[in-house]
């Protein structure tokens, strides 16, 4: 779900991205606006607006202001009614205006396309300007394969494209995630001798990036001339979108090194990133730097610290800075109902959710699945089936498929899966991979065989591109003792070369990160690792802790609680105990699900120390202590 949260592709109801960056600009007083024209609350809610809907409720108070024929109003309810789609609405607004500029005739034809299409197309003669007028506002508009269905027109016409073009026709393969045809540009830019133009550098750095080639991306930057904060901010957001944590925090300190001034784009850019890590001394570090360079004041930077302290495990931290915050975006809302959800505190989340109804901030879409996410941890499965029927009939907002996924995860983990199996197949779409995935994980938790198998069956048919499902389904056998059926299922694996994703527990010391696999010795303190482990498994038989092994198949009894018991997290909380005083928390971020074994022993690891454990995973947090856990056995 966090995901969800920080998702790579820029959207409106996602953690701030260049999109939303560059909309700020749109208030710039550089258009010599008047203040009380700048600063009105209903200029500010015009740029916060994420729906038509919004955008109704606020135009009877610029009327009434007396401020309908102000510059920025026109201006700005002109480029909404175009993003929007209402074309009447926008040329209500566009005809009473004299002495029209020139942007707003390209902003009525980039905004709303389809009109924009019939105007280009009866253009006897197209400018350059046009050209670009179209890519660009196709690519706006999300339709970046008729952006670049224009781009190819251009080409075939014999008109040679500009910076502005190239650009365009970047951005239209970076949305499309085409490689082939953003190498295509690429080669273009070079052949246009464009490749001293930082900007257009930076337009292929982002779509490299966004094509999963943030190694070519890395290319660019590196010979780059002249970079601005502009390239500086695509290469940090290319690798934290491509997972390359470090390489994203590296490049941060290096910019920082240079006295060049980060902006709200880089820190939205970097947090994120940072909270991957989950180390709670850089989340600390972090805030402190945006405190110091006067961005703490800044909604977007402060949402994306509000969502990095939750996903640290400082839920009540990021709820302070919540409870702080003068103004608050959609996303921020968005970030601390998730946060609750993944701590498990579904109560909390719900809580919040009902003041979010009360106000005038309207949920969206992400709300609803961090909402629906929130109920599946805490097992408020009555409330999720309520708030699922609310987001279509109270706020007109059509289920996708994640939310489904969502729904299937809560019925499924509360054991529902009858319910959850007729559910998918009344399904009004055609069930994707995260469908079929969350009952799959449904049926591993409960045991159930038969709906594993129909489950993995439709999921199979998807190919999905890696093999945690296969091993999902593997484990199901082996609890049932189908030790036939594992075997053909690691043959499968095999055959289509998939691999199962080894298991990778971190945890930070002094201000060094240690990462830990499943049974490795490499690190330098393995033997004492090892040794302390051994001890410690013998302290928790004592007090209780008996080894599940019913997984594991084909070795002797004593080796399969070895297996267990050299588990990733496991070697991370070894180290942590050992490298740390009395009385300081333990906190490990897990790339995978914590198995049932680790789990259990991890509550006795809690009570024999007397330690505070807390283990992020795929899923959620898991807070113990005392020999209990914050997820109450329900994950």
């Amino acid at each position: 779900m966090s995901s969800q949260l920080i998702s790579s592709s820029p959207t409106i109801t996602e953690i701030p991205t260049p999109k939303l960056h560059s909309r700020s600009h749109t208030l710039s007083q550089r258009t010599q606006i008047p203040l009380h024209v700048y600063k009105h609350p209903a200029a500010i809610l015009l740029e916060l607006s994420t729906s038509i809907k919004e955008v109704y409720q606020i135009l009877p108070h610029i009327i009434k202001s007396n401020l309908y024929t102000e510059h920025l109003f026109q201006t700005k309810l002109l480029s909404l009614f175009c993003n929007h789609g209402c074309i009447a609405e926008a040329a209500r607004v566009f005809e009473p205006i004299q002495d029209k500029p020139e942007v707003l005739y390209y902003t009525l034809l980039k905004g709303y396309i389809g009109i924009g299409r019939l105007v280009f197309d009866g253009m006897k003669r197209r400018t350059m300007v046009s050209w670009n007028s179209m890519i660009d506002g196709y690519v706006r508009s999300g339709y970046a394969e008729e952006a670049m269905a224009i781009f190819e027109k251009m080409l075939d016409e014999g008109v040679e494209p500009t910076d502005v073009t190239i650009m365009g026709a970047a951005r239209a393969c970076a949305d499309l995630g085409d490689l082939d045809r953003g190498m295509f540009v690429h080669k273009l830019s070079d052949k246009l001798k464009l490749g001293t133009n930082v900007s257009v550098m930076n337009s292929l750095i982002s779509m490299y990036s966004k094509c999963k080639r943030v190694d070519l991306a890395v290319d660019i930057f590196k010979k780059l001339r002249g970079k601005t904060l502009v390239s500086w901010n695509a290469m940090i957001l290319g690798f934290a979108q491509n997972g390359r944590v470090n390489d994203a925090l590296n490049y941060f300190y290096e910019m920082h090194s240079r006295n060049m001034r980060p902006d709200t784009f880089t820190m939205v850019s970097v947090i994120p990133a940072l909270a991957e890590l989950s180390v709670t001394r850089q989340a600390k570090w972090i805030h402190g730097f945006c405190i110091r360079s006067c961005l703490d004041d800044d909604i977007f930077v402060m949402t994306a610290l509000v969502d990095m302290y939750a996903k640290c495990g400082a839920i009540h931290t990021a709820r302070k800075l919540f409870d702080r915050m003068n103004e608050r975006h959609v996303t921020t809302w968005n970030a601390m109902i998730d946060g609750y959800g993944t701590h498990g505190l579904g109560k909390a989340a719900l809580e919040l959710f009902n003041e979010m109804q009360k106000g005038v901030m309207k949920p969206n879409d992400v709300t609803f699945l961090s909402v629906l996410s929130a109920c599946s941890h805490a097992g408020m499965v009555e409330e999720g089936l309520s708030y699922f029927t609310s987001m279509k009939r109270d706020y007109g907002i059509e289920p996708g498929m994640d939310h489904y996924g969502a729904m299937v995860d809560l019925l499924g983990r509360a054991g529902r899966l009858n319910e959850a199996w007729n559910f998918i197949r009344k399904m009004p779409i055609e069930p994707g991979i995260n469908v079929y995935g969350a009952m799959l994980g449904a049926c591993k938790i409960h045991k159930n065989v038969d709906l594993g198998e129909k489950a993995a069956n439709k999921l199979f048919a998807l190919n999905p591109d890696e093999g945690g499902y296969h091993v999902l389904l593997a484990n199901i056998y082996a609890t049932a003792s189908m030790w036939g059926e594992v075997a053909k299922v690691r043959t499968t694996m095999k055959k289509k070369g998939l691999q199962k994703t080894p298991g990778c527990s971190v945890v930070e010391l002094r201000n060094e990160v240690h990462s830990f696999y499943s049974g490795t010795t490499n690190h330098p303190q393995s033997k004492r690792i090892y040794a302390f482990l051994e001890e410690l498994g013998n302290k928790i038989k004592v007090a209780g802790y008996a080894p599940d092994t019913s997984s594991i198949h084909d070795v002797e009894d004593d080796v399969k609680e070895q297996l267990n018991s050299t588990h990733s997290e496991r070697l991370a909380i070894a180290f942590g105990l050992l490298n740390t005083s009395q009385g300081t928390p333990i906190h490990i971020r897990k790339n995978l699900r914590v198995c049932g074994d680790c789990h259990t022993a991890t509550k006795y690891i809690s009570l024999v120390t007397g330690r505070e454990i807390i283990v992020r995973d795929m899923q959620r947090f898991h807070h113990f202590k005392n020999g209990t856990c914050s997820c109450g056995d329900y994950w």
